[in-house]
């Protein structure tokens, strides 16, 4: 049903709304699909035809290159579905739609295996669906709830995340050995039929949903109150400047890459593709246009109401918060990538009693540690950690949580690094090591994202809602791009000749690369954090 947002809710304030299972269904299932084909892509990738065209060598990097690109646009389309949903058609709709591109992108992959065309073209579907709908499923469920049930919501919120973890479990379990033994036809397709298992469910609770309406055009929106308050007459206009600044800047980073593409830049980074590009165009707009807006917001008063540029105060205090997160995807989504690579290097442990060697038989199934001890995490953090701190006097906010958080997925890398420099040595090291990077990069994910789904959440002004999500999970875009920048930069031989003059591997220099970049963001958390002003902006009964 589609009620205003003003609209009190039919269910008590003790009782959890009845159309929450078929929104956590569906969001089970829809994470298996993604998980299932994402946590096999680079194995995949790597030892497939569609690399084949590249020396031997060559191909895991490429295969990891492909990957992270592709995170990069599913991260990068929240901003889209975001959009398209606050606008125009509404959370229910626009989840439903893209999630029928979800199921095409994935028939590609199945279909497409020893095409590159088509196998890129499926990435690209998948992207795009499973990027159009990550920010409204998690607003979906939050608009479920108002000020009278709101405390049920931090449960919900837990469960929401606890339920994406146990479709990634069995995903990261299973799917490396459907792709063993039956070949990528039936390893892309289980999760295709997932995702549409998933996308019926959803559909299915069309009569129970509480349904907040689009946003109509808003002389006081976000971007109306920022044009305002940067094109706004008063003295001096560092604001604008500023602002202007990160446009050119970005204009100039895409016609750098048109005109290396077509006509060849002696000058032009020969690794800076599409991709990295607009993601620094798209950076360089969102960091200047930001600082102009604040500089100059208080000119917009009197034009708008100050709520409304209150408001836009309190999101670009949210986007701070936001790019200080970046570093720790970048270390994150690695351990899909960097830590696969790594664990095909390591020795599978069959001697060990306790190891399952009758089911875990492939490095890439490691990363089915990382949904488990999720699962396990959040209970215990809820029912004993957190409590147990606020015993001892310590108050675990979410800003204190996340920036803990960021700091042990640099502890995480230290550890891998540690773990490189052995087998750069030629010892031979046991898989079974990496559980203690992933525990530690899990423990640090909790705090950090399972935190940040309710955060993101209650500080977003109402009508924004849709696109401060998809903001946050444009974090992980650029937690990617750093990588990718990291990648292109060791294959400088300037770089590479300063990696080898430390006496340490590629890979492993790296590693300690990425640690640093998490303590040095936790570190900038920390302080920020000290200064942030906590919001409340559930919906009214």
């Amino acid at each position: 049903m589609t009620i205003p947002a003003t609209a009190a809710p039919a269910e008590s304030s003790n009782r959890l709304p009845r159309q929450i299972p078929y929104i956590i269904g569906n969001e089970g299932c829809e994470r298996f699909s993604f998980y299932g084909m994402r946590n096999i892509l680079v194995q995949f990738l790597a030892s497939s035809a569609l690399l084949a065209y590249l020396p031997e060598g060559e191909r895991a990097g490429m295969a990891k290159e492909v990957f992270h690109t592709f995170v990069i646009g599913v991260y990068f389309f929240p901003l889209l579905g975001g959009w398209l949903a606050d606008r125009f058609f509404g959370k229910y709709r626009t989840v439903l739609w893209f999630s029928l591109i979800y199921c095409a992108g994935h028939a590609c992959l199945a279909l497409f295996e020893n095409n590159r065309n088509g196998f890129y073209t499926g990435l690209f579907l998948i992207a795009l669906g499973s990027g159009g709908i990550k920010p409204l499923v998690v607003s979906f469920v939050g608009d479920q709830f108002d000020q009278t049930n709101k405390h049920l919501a931090r449960k919900v919120f837990d469960g929401f995340y606890w339920i994406i973890n146990f479709g990634s479990f069995f995903a990261s379990l299973l799917m490396p050995i459907f792709l063993r033994e039956y070949g990528p036809a039936v390893a892309f397709g289980i999760p295709g039929a997932l995702m549409f298992i998933a996308t019926f469910i959803f559909w299915l609770g069309r009569k129970q949903y509480i349904n907040v309406p689009p946003a109509a055009s808003d002389p006081n929106s976000f971007l109306h109150v920022a044009r305002t308050a940067l094109l706004a007459p008063g003295q001096g206009r560092g604001g604008f400047l500023v602002a202007m600044g990160g446009f050119a800047l970005a204009a100039g980073l895409l016609l750098g890459w048109a005109l290396h593409a077509t006509v060849g830049l002696s000058w032009w980074p020969e690794s800076f593709g599409f991709v990295i590009s607009a993601c620094l165009a798209l950076g360089a707009v969102i960091a200047f246009g930001g600082i102009g807006t604040s500089m100059q917001l208080d000119r917009a008063r009197g034009a708008h109401p100050d709520a409304a540029v209150d408001g836009v105060r309190a999101v670009l205090r949210i986007l701070i918060v936001f790019a200080l997160t970046t570093p720790f995807w970048s270390l994150f989504d690695q351990k899909a990538s960097t830590w696969v690579l790594q664990g095909n290097q390591m020795a599978m442990p069959h001697d060990a009693w306790w190891w399952p060697s009758w089911l875990v038989r492939d490095a890439a199934q490691m990363q089915a540690l990382n949904p488990a001890l999720v699962m396990l995490l959040i209970p215990f953090n809820n029912l004993v950690l957190y409590p147990a701190l606020k015993r001892m006097g310590f108050e675990p906010t979410a800003l204190r949580r996340m920036g803990a958080g960021i700091a042990f997925s640099g502890v995480a890398w230290v550890i891998a690094g540690a773990l490189q420099l052995y087998i750069d040595g030629g010892d031979p090291v046991s898989l079974a090591w990496q559980i203690l990077p992933y525990a530690l990069l899990t423990f640090g994910e909790v705090l950090v994202s399972a935190t940040a789904l309710e955060f993101a959440y209650s500080q977003a002004p109402q009508a924004m809602k849709g696109v401060i999500m998809a903001f946050w999970y444009l974090a992980s875009t650029f937690g990617s791009l750093w990588v990718l920048l990291t990648n292109a930069g060791v294959r400088n031989d300037y770089v590479t000749s300063h990696i080898g003059a430390t006496g340490l591997s590629e890979n492993a220099f790296l590693m300690f690369f990425f640690a640093g970049f998490a303590f040095i963001a936790a570190a900038a958390f920390a302080l920020y954090a000290r200064r942030y002003p906590m919001q409340d902006n559930y919906r009214h009964a």
